[in-house]
């Protein structure tokens, strides 16, 4: 069976003065239209680039993580076909919809497009206490667990994938997407779905950068402690010590920076 994340293409490869006429296989990017039934309307919400998978599960996680809902309950269903995915609300449940989220595109790299106000780019993240800790010598084998289910990342090249495990080093759920905005929402979503909800006491692990946007979303989950592989970006860290979460970059080769909440990582 095909993979849809995966597309393949003819290239030319050149090494050295070798060329050769091979096939490449490439991360999939498509658009995915997510529109909101409530009171009897029906409205699109967003488009957004994606790697196709899980997109019921990314149009929960999105519809959650930008406040528009406030739990998996609020959904009566979700129905999927042709790059559409239609979240129909429960009868007595009214959105949460400021104007610049009423309709916006947002490409592959963008987790804040459309946003037409800076006061609109924040969520309204609740901070909720939690005794959660992890050993840093657990820390530093999150990296390669994450590797080792990254398939398509192992075919492409092309993914950023975010995992959540708990506090024992037992991977729960792992995605992938081109978009890495779009693998935290599917991740969350997934969550919502298998009612893991709330996450304070599980560890999200990012395979690049931690920007603004990622934080946010894994706030709006509860998510005490994030750790990426890459670099956090300066209003990553001013966001998450504002909400109280331990962040925590450069995680790879046996060592990490822990830029806020360190009293939640034990040595």
């Amino acid at each position: 069976m095909l993979n849809p994340a995966i597309s393949y293409t003819r290239i030319t490869r050149v090494q050295d003065t070798l060329v050769t006429d091979t096939e490449d296989a490439l991360a999939a990017e498509e658009p995915l239209e997510i529109r909101l039934v409530h009171g009897g309307q029906q409205q699109s919400i967003t488009v957004t680039m994606r790697t196709p998978g899980q997109d019921q599960e990314l149009a929960a996680g999105f519809l959650f993580t930008e406040g528009v809902i406030s739990s998996v309950d609020d959904i009566a269903e979700i129905n999927y076909a042709d790059n559409i995915a239609t979240v129909t609300l429960q009868k007595n449940v009214m959105p949460v919809l400021q104007p610049a989220q009423r309709n916006f595109f947002a490409n592959s790299g963008c987790g804040v497009c459309g946003k037409t106000e800076i006061t609109a780019i924040y969520a309204p993240v609740q901070v909720a206490a939690t005794t959660i800790q992890c050993r840093a010598s657990l820390l530093v084998k999150l990296p390669g667990l994450l590797r080792k289910q990254q398939a398509v990342f192992e075919d492409t090249g092309g993914l950023h994938a975010s995992a959540l495990f708990d506090n024992e080093g037992n991977l729960l759920i792992m995605r992938e997407d081109i978009g890495r905005h779009n693998a935290v929402d599917k991740l969350v979503g997934t969550a919502m779905q298998e009612k893991l909800f709330p996450l304070h006491n599980y560890i999200l692990l990012l395979s690049g950068r931690a920007g603004f946007e990622l934080i946010q979303k894994a706030a709006m989950a509860g998510i005490k402690i994030i750790a990426a592989v890459g670099a956090p970006s300066s209003m990553a860290v001013k966001m998450a010590h504002e909400w109280d979460i331990t962040l925590i970059g450069f995680l790879r080769l046996q060592r990490f920076n822990i830029y806020t909440g360190e009293e939640r990582i034990t040595v």
